[in-house]
């Protein structure tokens, strides 16, 4: 006996819709009975995990900063997910935005002027698209596999950040801490309402990049180009579409906007270069972006949902002692059901039995 799966004749456009919704909860059903095989109450614990982070005005602000950076990358990973690129390296696309916007307020810091904070922001898109350049022209050039050409990358820029921090751009008055220099006032990203929260123009980088991206992919020539080239290569070089460029303008839209927020988090609410910028964010895009069916306006929706996961995972580790990995269990349990509901709209699964043949000469 085997197990095949078996492609549908067609599939629900019901289903299609719902399916983000029943992989939301599933997940929360799977999270219950993992709360309780850790002798917790579920009921607590979700209501710590869902419910606790949105009681205070305060705790809106840092879901906004946390889901900022998630909108931003998953975004540009829509676009080259459509275009059928599999970039997975946009976590280090968003440390080397990071660093390279960061160059301005730590090597010249003298610099006292209102163009710091622009120039800061297009040098890191700048950084991360360059940064997203290097497995597009593996792909193109030599037919590498952008799937771990990007996802090795990440961790080059990781142990480039650990180096710069803790060696040439360590802070000479920081008490040899491993980290840069606080940035100046001129290079810190301002705060939306600074009264009752931190929250930053981050979150507006956000709303404004899923607008363009939308309007890009429903009503431009090149968000038609990026369908047909992912539906199907054939297609697209028929209708007279390069794919080796869409390669490009894939990686580098992506990274320029995983750069983008780079270095909204670096100049926002961290306001220094550390050895770690990122909880994960680059990697939870993924999910991010699969969540909201690659339509920007539902990334934006599902940049939330996950963002409360990480707020959820901190309430739910003060308030009750829950693990502090609980929000990557989340994730992770989220990602696998969105990916399982998405198999089964377009696939059956079939038990094969498959008879055995007696071999020659037997019962002779």
């Amino acid at each position: 006996m085997r197990i095949e799966l078996e492609r549908r004749p067609g599939h629900s456009a019901l289903f299609s819709v719902l399916s983000p919704f029943i992989a939301l909860g599933l997940t929360v059903v799977a999270g219950a009975i993992m709360f309780t095989a850790l002798d917790k109450n579920p009921i607590d614990a979700l209501y710590s995990f869902f419910i606790e982070p949105l009681t205070e005005v305060w705790s809106l602000h840092e879901l906004a900063i946390k889901a900022a950076p998630l909108i931003l990358i998953a975004v540009g990973l829509s676009v080259c997910f459509r275009s059928n690129n599999w970039n997975i390296g946009a976590e280090g696309q968003f440390i080397i935005g990071g660093v390279t916007g960061s160059i301005l307020p730590i090597m010249v810091h003298q610099w006292d002027s209102w163009l710091v904070l622009p120039v800061m922001l297009i040098m890191g898109m700048i950084g991360g698209a360059a940064y997203a350049a290097i497995p597009a022209l593996l792909k193109t050039r030599f037919n590498t596999n952008e799937i771990l050409s990007s996802l090795m990358l990440v961790y080059v820029a990781q142990l480039f950040l650990d180096w710069i921090v803790r060696g040439p751009w360590r802070n000479p008055e920081g008490f040899n801490f491993p980290e840069s220099r606080e940035f100046d006032v001129e290079a810190i990203l301002p705060e939306l309402l600074p009264a009752s929260g931190r929250a930053d123009l981050g979150i507006i980088f956000a709303v404004v990049a899923t607008l363009l991206t939308w309007f890009m992919m429903r009503y431009m020539l090149r968000g038609f180009e990026v369908s047909v080239l992912g539906q199907s290569a054939r297609a697209g070089r028929f209708a007279g579409f390069s794919a080796n460029k869409m390669v490009f303008f894939a990686f580098l839209f992506s990274g320029a906007l995983a750069g983008l927020a780079g270095i909204s988090e670096v100049s926002g609410s961290i306001e220094q270069l550390q050895p770690v910028i990122s909880p994960g964010y680059g990697f939870t895009a993924i999910i991010v972006a699969f969540l909201g069916r690659l339509n920007p306006l539902g990334i934006f929706a599902a940049g939330l949902i996950l963002a409360l996961t990480y707020l959820g995972g901190e309430a739910a580790q003060i308030s009750i002692g829950l693990p502090d990995k609980i929000a990557r269990v989340f994730q992770g349990l989220l990602l696998f059901f969105v990916l399982a509901c998405d198999t089964l709209i377009h696939y059956r699964v079939r038990l094969k039995f498959v008879a055995h043949a007696e071999p020659a000469g037997e019962g002779a």
